[in-house]
């Protein structure tokens, strides 16, 4: 409610309303009011149900999806006035009272009259039911606009969206409301506009939209260049112009996706769309189509266009050819073709061009219709749009301006009928006090145009049909003789000499409802024939294209009877419109176009004026001053409003007029405010409608609740006697179900409980009927506690005791888990693990039983290095850098170096690669030494715990023998296992239990290392002996 209020805070300029204007009888007191609300952008105003919109000329953000459901289901003057307003009072009208409705929507070109259509069907798709079958006929129907406007639609100097056909639209509602189908009447496409347009006009906008497009595949298919320039029905459009860029403001390859689209929306097969766009192509290249005169006689200069508009249009070469350069006609039974001059021939040209497109775009409304088509059975309700052309007046007006001022005029008087005419009559009928309000009535114009005996139409027809020398001229004359004496028309002939200097000699007048225009003859005689060569017909009628097959049958050809002029099809399809709007219930919308330059913010005061006394909106704002805004038949309002008085509710015995006065005393009514006529009562202000419709509203909660009530009691009552007996028997049903069940469960726990005894007695001996289920339940029950008591691993020797039944299984069990916990173990050993497995394995082969500390060592885990781990990886760097890359360190540790000669012990870091023994010295770790693991002959150890080594080391072929190393580690087992294995060689580790060894010096001099037992290790010389002494 929010966004409500802000709408009404906003609106405040001016009236809303114009039955509110205070010097209501005042035109520019009325313009005035148009004027102030225009400057502020309020376009709409109402006068009583009539909404009168101008067009802005821009974009004020009116129609967003947030307005619109703001709008649906608020009161008529809730909210200001606003298009979705008309549209929701309609369609809830139509959805309460089950009435068809209809809204006519009328005006000048360019007055917003189709903007304003699109509006109304937008906002009945948003606000009306939804499923999947109605989203998809919504879609259809807000699509068919895009693609009607597209070929029906055209840029003109007074709009850039002008409509020159007639579109009336019926949509078909169901009884929820949701739209379930559609269809579209068409009236009077402006043909001509094909092959000529007026100065700064153009085409329709499809020829544009698949030229401009954008889309190159279509362009080379149909053989089309993109160029407007390159065909003649388009390039017209420049020879014509003043302003290059005022012709082109629309956005013609954004339009063509939407048409694209919009088909495929509609249902169009992939065929369909190529088919129609062929014929489309076809007309551009037609107008390409010239003649060149060969004994007097026309031949095609070029056949190439003709060519391509033969292909495209699924037709021979040879019959379109001759179509258009020779005619034949039919006299006695006899056939006679005759060849066609130059003129005659560009005459049957743009025939030809004219009326394929009137005909395919009949085709197009078929086939759009196909697709809305409401197919089931349920009955619905219909709400009509009319979008029909506005009042025309050009600077050269021909026929197609006197039809559409003449179905402005047969709008006006249906205006006139059902709000001014109708409205006053209903008042006398019934005998309403009433003053009579004074309007033009334009019948005496709409007889002077359609009068069977002397109406300009007849006239017109019957010149078309007179044998001899017809002509715009003869037609003219005979005009002139015929209403010459109307006073709504003049000519040059019955002219005083000022009037003549305005009117040219083929020229007459016409005083309309609108205003004075001018038309040219010119033109009218073929025009209103609108003769088709059989020729032509009978080349179309062979087509392959699907389109042109359905627009020129072969049945059409096989009809002798002279087809009805244009003006005869006109007048009736106006005639069956007038009919279809007078029996429906009508809104309206009148447009007003605020100037002539399209120019945003400027308003003309006299062209307003000028709309707004030619619309009949002073004398309907008399008749709404003067008048009631709502009237019903006596049975209707009786039967919609009797259940809010108690005296009228549920039935009414009496006169029908009795109860209306018994309901208007209950509601407490001023006199003042209503009226009882004869058949109708007669409410004055809307505002008592809107507060009778909400005390309705609330009558129908109370009524409803009391329904349910009474329902529900009555369903409730009928359920407790229905359960009550259906309990009552499932009782004693259930009562017998579950004493035979105890039955049974007791004598199969006897025979249970008995079977387990007996069992149990004999459960040590062979397999009976009764131990039988006892051993199977004793090896369960063991079977099932077993994985609760299985070893947890290889090292765990105990296993569950078993009954003497199962010792067998038992000890295959025991076996078969010892195996899979054995082969668990071994899978998940790593790769890591096993390789230090391995070791460990060879140092056992070789240390065992031989070295005292040996078992102190199989605990221990090997280590890749006993040096700080930032250590480590210095001593790996700087091997790297001395012994090249490929010297990688696998174990380093701490060891102690002993002098050959003087014994004395220096601190070293020993590294081992797999190629090299390398000495570094701690802190700098500076390589000292270093020995090709091939040069280590062997390595003597003592039997004793002591970590001392001696390495036998060869001297290379050639090279002076440096003497053995002499060396003590923690990690002596490790070391010597993991060297060994490196070098492939377990017997290179040499384990001495003497209590001496010798070891080699350089020069070929040996010296002796002298091993012994102490309370403590200790390594120090004696004499000329290195003693070692090892833990005891």
């Amino acid at each position: 409610m929010a966004a409500a209020e802000a709408l009404n805070a906003r609106d405040k300029i001016g009236v809303q309303d114009f039955v509110l204007l205070e010097d209501y009888k005042s035109e520019d007191a009325f313009v005035d009011n148009l004027r102030k609300r225009f400057k502020e952008n309020l376009i709409y105003t109402y006068i009583g149900p009539v909404l009168v919109s101008v067009n802005p000329y821009k974009d004020l953000g009116l129609y967003t999806r947030d307005l619109c459901i703001q709008y649906r289901g608020i009161n008529f003057y809730e909210l200001p006035p606003h298009v979705f307003a008309i549209s929701d009072t309609a369609y809830r009208s139509m959805k309460s009272q089950r009435q068809d409705q209809c809204v006519l929507i009328s005006g000048e070109s360019g007055a917003g009259k189709t903007e304003a259509s699109k509006q109304i069907l937008r906002y009945l798709a948003t606000v009306s039911t939804d499923s999947v079958e109605v989203t998809r006929i919504k879609d259809r129907l807000l699509q068919s606009n895009p693609v009607l406007e597209a070929f029906g639609n055209a840029k003109t100097v007074r709009n850039d969206n002008s409509s020159r056909f007639g579109k009336y639209m019926d949509i078909q509602f169901d009884f929820k409301g949701a739209p379930v189908g559609g269809h579209i009447l068409n009236y009077l496409l402006e043909k001509s506009r094909v092959i000529k347009q007026a100065r700064g006009e153009r085409n329709f906008h499809v020829f544009y939209q698949v030229l401009l497009g954008k889309d190159t595949a279509l362009l080379e298919r149909l053989k089309l260049s993109g160029n407007i320039v390159d065909y003649g029905y388009t390039v017209k459009t420049l020879n014509h112009r003043e302003e290059s860029d005022a012709l082109f403001t629309l956005n013609d390859a954004q339009d063509f996706k939407d048409v694209k689209s919009g088909l495929k929306v509609l249902g169009f097969t992939q065929e369909e769309v190529d088919q129609l766009f062929n014929v489309v192509g076809a007309i551009l290249h037609l107008g390409n189509v010239e003649f060149v005169s060969e004994k007097d006689q026309a031949k095609v200069k070029d056949s190439n266009s003709i060519g391509i508009v033969a292909e495209l249009l699924g037709t021979t070469l040879d019959a379109l050819t001759k179509a258009l350069t020779h005619k034949t006609i039919e006299a006695r039974g006899e056939r006679v073709t005759s060849p066609l001059k130059v003129e005659e021939a560009t005459y049957v040209r743009d025939a030809t061009a004219k009326a394929v497109y009137e005909r395919m775009f009949s085709w197009l409304v078929g086939r759009i219709n196909t697709s809305l088509e409401f197919k089931g059975r349920v009955p619905t309700n219909v709400m009509g749009l009319l979008d029909i052309y506005g009042f025309e007046v050009f600077g050269n007006n021909s026929f197609e301006q006197f039809c559409i001022n003449y179905c402005n005029e047969k709008l006006q008087q249906i205006f006139i009928e059902l709000t001014l005419k109708s409205e006053q009559e209903e008042y006398l009928r019934e005998g309403i006090e009433w003053e009579q309000i004074e309007y033009f009535n334009n019948k005496i114009i709409l007889d002077l145009i359609d009068d069977k005996q002397k109406g300009i139409m007849s006239c017109l027809d019957e010149e078309c049909l007179r044998p001899g020398d017809v002509s715009d001229a003869s037609f003219l004359s005979k005009m002139t003789t015929l209403v010459g004496g109307h006073a709504h028309f003049t000519c040059h002939e019955l002219a005083d000499s000022e009037l003549r200097k305005t009117l040219g000699r083929e020229e007459f007048r016409m005083k309309h409802y609108a205003g004075d225009v001018t038309y040219s003859t010119s033109g009218f005689i073929d025009k209103n024939n609108d003769l088709l060569f059989r020729d032509v017909k009978e080349a179309m009628s062979e087509s392959n294209n699907v389109v042109m097959s359905s627009m020129f049958t072969k049945t059409e050809l096989q009809s002798k009877k002279r087809p009805s002029t244009a003006a005869t099809q006109f007048r009736v399809s106006l005639a069956k419109l007038a009919e279809i709007l007078m029996s429906k219930e009508p809104s309206y919308v009148r447009c007003v176009k605020p100037n002539a330059r399209k120019a945003t913010g400027l308003m003309e005061g006299e062209l307003v004026k000028h709309q707004v006394k030619y619309l009949g909106l002073m004398e309907n704002l008399r008749v709404r001053r003067a008048g009631f805004a709502y009237r019903r038949e006596f049975e209707v309002f009786l039967k919609r409003y009797k259940c809010v008085c108690p005296a009228t509710w549920p039935d009414w015995s009496g006169h029908v007029r009795d109860g209306v006065v018994e309901l208007a005393r209950h509601l407490a009514w001023e006199q003042d405010s209503f009226r009882i006529g004869k058949t109708k009562v007669f409410i004055r202000h809307p505002s008592m409608l809107f507060k009778l419709e909400e005390v309705l509203e609330a009558r129908k909660q109370e009524l409803a609740t009391q329904i349910q009530a009474l329902y529900k009691m009555h369903r409730a009552k009928t359920n407790f006697l229905r359960m009550r007996v259906a309990v009552t028997m499932l009782a004693s049903h259930w009562r017998r179900v579950c004493a035979q069940r105890e039955k049974e469960r007791r004598k199969k726990a006897t025979v249970s409980i008995r079977r387990f005894i007996k069992g149990f007695m004999t459960r040590m001996g062979a397999a009976n009927e009764y131990n039988t289920k006892f051993q199977r339940y004793v090896r369960y029950r063991w079977i099932s506690d077993l994985p609760k008591q299985l070893p947890k691993t290889v090292l765990v020797k105990e296993w569950p005791p078993c009954p003497p039944l199962l010792k067998n299984t038992s000890q295959i069990l025991r076996d078969m888990h010892l195996k899979w916990m054995v082969r668990r173990y071994c899978k998940g050993i790593t790769p890591e693990r096993k390789a230090f497995m391995e070791l460990k394995v060879k140092a056992s082969e070789v240390f065992r039983g031989k070295k005292q500390n040996y078992s102190q060592s199989i605990p221990q885990i090997f280590n890749n290095s006993y040096l700080d781990p930032r250590v480590t990886s210095t001593v790996a760097e700087r091997v790297k850098a001395t012994l090249g890359a490929d010297e990688n360190v696998f174990f380093s540790l701490p060891a102690v170096k002993y002098d050959r000669h003087g014994y004395k012990g220096r601190p070293r870091v020993l590294a081992c690669t797999r190629k090299t023994l390398v000495m570094l010295v701690p802190g700098k770790f500076e390589v000292k030494e270093s020995y090709p693991l091939s040069s280590l002959s062997a390595m003597a150890i003592s039997s004793l715990s002591d970590g001392f080594v001696i390495f036998r080391v060869e001297a290379a072929p050639g090279a002076k023998a440096r003497g053995d190393l002499l060396m003590s580690v923690d990690n002596l087992i490790e070391l010597c296992i993991k060297l060994a294995d490196a070098k492939n060689d377990l017997a290179s580790i040499n384990i001495n239990s003497d209590a001496t060894m010798v070891h080699h010096l350089p020069g070929d001099k040996q010296g002796t290392i002298r091993f012994s037992q102490g309370p403590q290790p200790s390594y120090a010389k004696v004499g000329k002996e290195f003693h070692v002494v090892a833990s005891q």
